[in-house]
């Protein structure tokens, strides 16, 4: 599953976007084991735990957007849906509030 998300902010606030919108998840989907590590300035990798199983994916940060891929096995497909959704609402509420000098 991948998802690219445009916006114009300079690449270092992309990124704390980006973090905050994770951070945010991390709080509000604790029991799924929500980590971020950044491998680099610009790629992070996510994992998440569901029902015994783990899944992974990425997330990168380009000049004008940012992109986030989720490897999702076939039995969890029918969520696919609802977490685009969340890492939408969360990354635009997080540019938001960059653009308006709150981070």
């Amino acid at each position: 599953m991948k998802h690219v998300m445009n916006h114009d902010l300079p690449q270092d606030v992309a990124r704390k976007v980006a973090e905050r919108a994770f951070a945010t998840y991390e709080q509000e989907y604790a029991k799924y084991n929500p980590r971020l590590t950044w491998v680099s300035d610009t790629r992070a990798e996510a994992a998440f735990s569901a029902k015994g199983i783990s899944l992974k994916g990425s997330l990168e940060l380009f000049p004008k957007a940012i992109s986030f891929d989720l490897d999702v096995p076939f039995v969890f497909r029918l969520f696919k849906g609802r977490a685009i959704a969340i890492m939408e609402r969360e990354l635009k509420h997080w540019t938001e509030k960059a653009k308006a000098g709150e981070i």
